[in-house]
């Protein structure tokens, strides 16, 4: 039986999991590796309008994946953990096996 404090564990887990389970919030963590960037320009290279990725970097945030600092009336966002990239290269991972097994089960059809 799982211990109260592994399920905790657990639970923050899944909430940072949670946190970054989105594909605009996948595209600002890679978009952030190279360093800090503006709402607007992180908006911009999403695609998306700056209120909608307000949301999510405020979920972000409040996760601890992203901090903020502000720099006059600009909010300037960075990666607070970086080795959340670690994550994703480990779900990039993680696909390029699906999709080498994928073709195994093409290549009997």
């Amino acid at each position: 039986m799982i211990s109260k404090k592994k399920l905790l564990l657990f639970k923050k887990q899944a909430e940072i999991m949670k946190s970054i389970a989105q594909a605009n919030r996948l595209a600002v963590v890679a978009f952030l590796k190279d360093g800090e960037q503006c709402v607007c320009d992180i908006a911009r290279h999403v695609g998306a309008e700056r209120s909608n990725i307000s949301r999510h970097l405020s979920v972000m945030v409040s996760a601890g994946v992203l901090d903020y600092r502000k720099d006059g009336l600009q909010v300037i966002y960075r990666l607070k953990t970086p080795c959340v990239l670690e994550c994703l290269d480990c779900i990039t991972n993680c696909l390029k096996e699906q999709i080498k097994e994928d073709k195994k089960l093409l290549s009997v059809l």
